[in-house]
């Protein structure tokens, strides 16, 4: 059955490729995007609908869910997908405003757009919510040589996506009306890696669609990658 999806941060990258899958599976997407003119250019090449969201304002969440009850009256998905990585800083120059600016954009948005949408997935039938993590916020794997995630030091983003998956699996427990996962889309070739990673944004979102898309009786609180579940 179609669902209506909202996605955040969908004007490029792995936001932007999970909206062009999910509408050529005919779901109805909706592309979140804090600029304007970014996101209208998105959402016209997709033929979707642009709502503007700036994931760290309060009123600017405010409107956008405001501007979907209006036109939609509901969603069936959130998909909690923007984040940014912060600047290129040695640890030992790591400043607090620096580590706040990625903590709200990546964990505090999580809960200011969740509890802005939740009434409209409260409207679903099987409200989902999606939140982007990364494998880089795992203990496990950051702690395995064998897997990238090793290899990489990035703090406070490792510290926001280890946040995102543990506020995902207290969602779930807390909310039992709303399903609540963690995807890890894995070193994906996009702006925030300046286009190193090994995926293509593709392969990077296949968990996310996935998670979209699965049948209500899935599960909830989990964090899985395009191959399975994952220890973090």
């Amino acid at each position: 059955m179609p669902k209506t999806i909202f996605i955040t941060g969908a004007n490029k990258g792995l936001g932007f490729e999970t909206a062009r899958r999910l509408t050529g599976l005919g779901h109805t997407v909706l592309l979140g995007a804090r600029d304007v003119g970014r996101g209208r250019r998105a959402a016209a090449e997709l033929g979707v609908r642009f709502v503007r969201i700036d994931v760290t304002d309060d009123a600017s969440v405010a409107a956008a869910a405001a501007d979907v009850a209006a036109e939609e009256g509901r969603i069936d998905v959130l998909v909690n997908n923007a984040g940014i990585t912060g600047g290129a800083v040695p640890a030992e120059e790591l400043t607090g405003a620096e580590a706040a600016l990625v903590l709200d954009t990546n964990v505090v948005s999580v809960v200011r757009v969740t509890t802005a949408f939740l009434p409209l997935l409260r409207a679903s039938d099987a409200p989902t919510v999606v939140n982007v993590s990364s494998g880089l916020g795992s203990v496990a794997l950051t702690h395995d040589p064998e897997r990238v995630e090793s290899k990489v030091i990035a703090p406070v983003y490792a510290a926001s996506k280890a946040a995102v998956t543990m506020l995902t699996t207290q969602y779930a427990k807390a909310l039992g009306d709303v399903r609540f996962n963690a995807v890890d889309p894995g070193y994906t070739a996009t702006d925030l890696n300046g286009h190193s990673g090994t995926q293509t944004v593709t392969e990077g979102t296949d968990a996310i669609v996935t998670l979209a898309t699965e049948d209500p009786g899935a599960g909830t609180g989990r964090f899985i990658d395009r191959y399975g579940t994952l220890a973090w």
